[in-house]
């Protein structure tokens, strides 16, 4: 199937690697032409050159920087069509009221402010050119809590509703906003978490595929959310999760 990606303009944050890379790969075997961003140069200068993509340094916590990202990637690569925002995880407690306040406070700005920063300044652009493609990477948390997760479950949630909101508002204007949620990738931060690829299979006991998911599934949903053959689909929120999720 003909996605309608061919040269289309694409950011993808959080893509130095895991489920942002693979996205990242995904689009660009479409034919779009994308931009990368991660907090280091490093890392995203090495991704970028792997695939074939421009890397632009951006730290997701930082709201002021989020014009002069979009700014940046138009300049290098044209008008922006494609908006894909991917952020890390929030820290982990099993004490959903051990987090210091401070903790939420940053959560929320990273998690739920500063993907907003970038919808505002892309949004005005893709309504005016008839075309937009607006994608939140989120979780399934937001709909099953998962325990030592509140931060994550509390603030995708937010930014969850809050896309399903504007989606309303812009959709008449050629412009989609939905969510992807992730169950367990097999990727270096769920290795991290579980302490390991070797336990990876223990960590697939309880999805019904019996497996970890590839990234590159993940990334074949996204595609497609962010294709013109998608222009009808828009407000959703979308599991790619293996059939973990129990709740209907």
């Amino acid at each position: 199937m003909d996605l309608g990606l061919e040269g289309k303009i694409a950011l993808v944050t959080g893509a130095s690697k895991g489920l942002g890379r693979a996205t990242a790969e995904a689009l660009i075997a479409e034919g779009a032409r994308v931009a990368v961003s991660s907090r280091s140069r490093e890392r995203i200068d090495a991704t970028a050159q792997a695939i074939g993509a421009v890397g632009v340094v951006h730290d997701s916590g930082d709201l002021d920087h989020a014009a002069a990202l979009i700014d940046a990637v138009e300049e290098a690569l044209g008008p922006l069509d494609v908006l894909v925002i991917n952020t890390g995880g929030p820290p982990v407690n099993p004490d959903s009221l051990g987090h210091e306040r401070e903790v939420w406070e940053a959560t929320y700005r990273e998690h739920v402010l500063a993907p907003l920063a970038l919808v505002e300044r892309a949004l005005p652009g893709m309504r005016k050119r008839g075309f937009g493609r607006v994608l939140n990477v989120s979780s399934t948390s937001t709909v099953e809590p998962i325990p030592g997760l509140v931060l994550s479950s509390a603030h995708r949630a937010a930014l969850l509703t809050t896309f399903k909101t504007l989606a309303a508002e812009v959709a008449a204007d050629g412009v989609t906003l939905n969510t992807l949620m992730p169950g367990r990738f097999g990727t270096d931060r769920l290795y991290a978490t579980i302490g390991g690829r070797e336990n990876a299979e223990a960590a697939a006991a309880d999805i019904p595929a019996r497996r970890l998911g590839r990234p590159e599934e993940f990334a074949a949903a996204a595609a497609f959310l962010c294709s013109t053959r998608a222009a009808y689909v828009t407000g959703t929120a979308l599991r790619v999760d293996g059939g973990v999720t129990r709740s209907a």
